[in-house]
């Protein structure tokens, strides 16, 4: 079996193709990734999977068909049975080496995929054309078959999920906490803490969060926990938003953390005030499946994830007020109702099939059922 993507350097489409790959090795499968590579080759190969260097982030239509031919010759040389592209330019170049060579074709609609451009839709429309195409959520099937008319007897619902293996309240070892507490220079006895996890970017809200925080009365800290990588531009003028409104302290970008599963034990609340929508939002079910409550922006993948008021509560998209109130009526909860929600979020992720036990089983099950 062979994936593939531009690289292996962060985020959620990366992360997929790693669980995959331990699926697959783990049900006696080879397991192939195909990619420009990156930090995250390492982690694969512990796997027992194998990583294959091409120049699979170049976008040009020489490139693709370059990276064509590579992938027919490595689909031969292998004997791979199934191709599964999660990114657009490499997605091109698979289903023309899958045509030549008589593999198997998968996509994954990772995306909702913007197209402000003329021609972008046919480019998009690579990730509805395979023998199977996975839709990440109800919310990508409905926009796969507004957009490009698929044939719903291809279209596979498997929605991403959270390792529950890692994502465990009962494991966090205290020491663990400590060591983010300190880290962060937060205060023992801590005031509330909202965090927003996520990488800093503008269409991810940070800056609605900042502005909800100058609404907020109280003395409770906002944590943006992501990285900033080619993006200190926004960075900038998040930290002059954040000092223009009188927020040194209260708001912190604290960058990336590696350690995700104890952050999200050290808040009161978790946020995900994305500006577009999410074709999913992992970071939702990775708070709920700690017993965090999450306010989510209304759109997209979140009205899937979070049951208004049950599992936590669904806010305009852009409207620091209303994220300020809904912010307000969350930490004036008493902590029992805020632990009780979160329960019913941990229990929401497990019962949803939000896990990535689930994820693998479903993925399995769409490659077995082409061959």
């Amino acid at each position: 079996m062979l994936q593939v993507l531009p690289a292996l350097v962060s985020g959620g489409v990366e992360r997929g193709t790693l669980e995959i790959a331990e699926a697959l090795v783990g049900a006696g499968f080879r397991a192939l990734v195909a990619s420009a590579g990156g930090p995250m080759v390492e982690a694969l190969e512990r796997l027992g999977a194998r990583h294959v260097a091409l120049p699979l982030d170049r976008r040009t239509p020489a490139a693709l068909w370059r990276n064509a031919g590579a992938l027919a010759a490595l689909v031969r040389r292998e004997g791979v049975a199934v191709i599964h592209a999660r990114s657009r330019a490499p997605a091109w170049s698979a289903l023309l080496a899958a045509r030549r060579t008589g593999a198997r074709f998968v996509t994954t609609y990772h995306g909702s995929y913007n197209e402000g451009v003329p021609g972008k839709r046919l480019y998009n429309s690579v990730m509805a054309r395979g023998e199977r195409v996975i839709a990440i959520s109800r919310f990508i099937a409905g926009l796969i078959a507004e957009r490009h008319r698929t044939d719903p007897g291809r279209v596979r619902l498997i929605p991403r999920g959270v390792d529950l293996r890692v994502f465990d309240p009962s494991a966090v070892a205290p020491r663990r906490l400590a060591a983010l507490r300190a880290a962060w220079g937060l205060p023992d006895p801590r005031p509330p803490v909202i965090m927003l996890p996520g990488r800093i970017t503008r269409w991810k809200g940070q800056a609605v969060l900042v502005e909800a925080m100058a609404r907020l009365r109280g003395e409770a800290i906002a944590l943006l926990v992501g990285g900033s990588e080619g993006r200190a531009g926004f960075r900038a003028e998040l930290e002059a938003l954040i000092a223009a409104r009188g927020l040194a302290g209260r708001v912190r970008l604290v960058g990336p953390c590696d350690d995700m599963a104890a952050a999200l034990l050290l808040c009161d609340v978790a946020v995900n005030a994305s500006t577009d929508p999410e074709a999913f939002g992992r970071t939702v079910i990775e708070a709920q499946a700690m017993g965090r409550p999450v306010i989510a922006a209304d759109h997209g993948a979140a009205r899937e994830t979070v049951a208004e008021g049950e599992t936590g509560w669904r806010v305009p998209p852009g409207d620091a007020a209303a994220l300020a109130a809904a912010l307000a009526g969350a930490l004036a909860l008493p902590a029992e109702a805020r632990a009780a929600m979160g329960a019913r979020a941990r229990r929401a992720v497990v019962e949803g099939g939000y896990t990535t036990e689930a994820m693998q089983r479903a993925t399995l099950a769409v490659y077995r059922e082409l061959l």
